[in-house]
This record gives structure tokens, C-alpha cells and sequence, in this order.
């Protein structure tokens, strides 16, 4: 499993990092949390520590649950209250406090994205309308003909049509395409939604949501 490990301190990152790797899993390291906002699509889980020298933890965390579904384990010294209930309220799957066992820590680790695993299975087929997406073989047929894509206009479909009928963020298309949902400012997904809109020829099935985003059919 990819572990995304976001944690300042290099004496407890060393440790993890070895521990992980020993029990069969590939961790990355990060120390800040712009870091972890630039890298967590690269990652199956995210262990996130809340004492990080340029963002709040809690804060990383509400960024990262605005475009972002992977699994987070909270991972920190802070143990009040207030900042567990404000973690889980924020989407954390899981809140460990430190000293933690390693046994416990990878045991927490295997349940969460067992259930993680469980609750997003994803369609190979879209069909929206007389529009056909088909992910696996990056295909889309509309009204019975095929319609070519670049590969940056399909991702852009793509990302639309697995969460079909919701509306989907600036950021999560931003972060899901470009890998880039906070730091780049950028007019290109504007430009591909653009040419994307022309060729699917069905701009009552493509809408814009203002001030928030886009949905791909009713």
C-alpha cells in the first residue's frame, strides 16, 4: 500500500518510515502540509500529523476532504477533546494519539481501507443520457457515434462522469486532472470544459453549477 506520510518530525518519520517499509507497505514522507495537498493522489492512505510548520493539520484536512476521498489516519500528540471531535468532523477516518503501537497503527491502517475499499466501487460503464463513457477503455460514444477526445478532455469527462448526476468542485477536477487543486491558477480547465462542451454537442447534460463547479447529467 502507497502511504502518504505527512509529518515534520524526522526522528518519528525515520521510525515510521522503516516500520511501514518493513511490513510491506511503500511510504513517501512529506514534511508540510501544501506538500501533502500536492502529493496525495500518488498515495492510498494518508497518516497526518497536525503540528506541521506552514498549515494547521486540521486545516490540511478540511483542504484535502474538498477534493478527496482518500482514507486519512490522524496521527498526532494532540489528544484533547475538541481536536479529535473537530478531526473526525472533518472527515479523518480514523484518530490515533501518540505514543501509538506499531501493531495497533497497522492494524488501523488495514480497517480502514478495508472499508474504504468497500464503499467505492467504480463503475466501467457511465451512461448519461445518449452519452457513453466508457473508463476502462477511454471510449465515448454519443447518440450512437464515436467521439474522439484529447487526453486531457476524456480525463476531464471522466472525472464528471464517475461521480454522474453531482456536482464536482473546481478544485476536485483541478486536483484530479492536473494534480493541482490550491496552488496553480490556471484558465485550462475552463478551456477544456469549453471544447469538451462543442464536441459532446449536449449542453443540457454538461452544467455549470456557479460560484461551485460542474455536473455531468440530471
Amino acid at each position: 500500500m502507497r502511504v502518504l506520510l505527512v509529518e515534520d518530525d524526522d526522528g518519528v518519520a525515520d521510525a515510521l518510515v522503516d516500520s511501514l517499509g518493513a511490513h510491506g507497505h511503500q511510504p513517501t514522507r512529506v514534511r508540510r502540509g501544501e506538500d501533502a495537498l500536492l502529493a496525495h493522489r500518488d498515495a492510498d492512505l494518508a497518516l497526518l500529523d497536525l503540528g506541521l510548520p506552514d498549515l494547521d493539520g486540521l486545516e490540511v484536512l478540511r483542504k484535502l476532504r474538498a477534493v478527496s476521498t482518500l482514507p486519512v489516519i490522524v496521527l498526532t500528540a494532540r489528544g484533547d477533546e475538541r481536536s479529535v471531535v473537530r478531526g473526525l468532523r472533518l472527515g479523518a477516518d480514523d484518530y490515533l494519539v501518540k505514543p501509538v503501537r506499531l501493531s495497533e497503527l497497522l492494524a488501523r491502517i488495514e480497517a480502514v481501507t478495508r472499508r474504504a475499499a468497500a464503499a467505492r466501487p467504480e463503475p466501467q460503464v457511465v451512461v448519461v443520457g445518449d452519452i457513453e463513457v466508457d473508463l476502462g477503455a477511454r471510449r465515448v460514444v454519443v447518440g450512437g457515434a464515436e467521439v474522439e477526445l484529447t487526453a486531457k478532455e476524456f480525463a476531464v469527462l471522466a472525472a464528471l462522469a464517475r461521480r454522474a448526476g453531482t456536482a464536482v468542485s473546481r478544485q476536485q477536477l483541478m486536483d484530479e486532472v492536473w494534480g493541482d487543486a490550491y496552488v496553480a491558477v490556471s484558465r485550462s480547465l475552463d478551456v477544456h470544459l469549453t471544447q469538451l462542451r462543442a464536441k459532446l454537442r449536449r449542453p443540457e447534460l454538461l452544467t455549470t453549477i456557479r460560484g461551485f463547479g460542474y455536473r455531468l447529467g440530471a
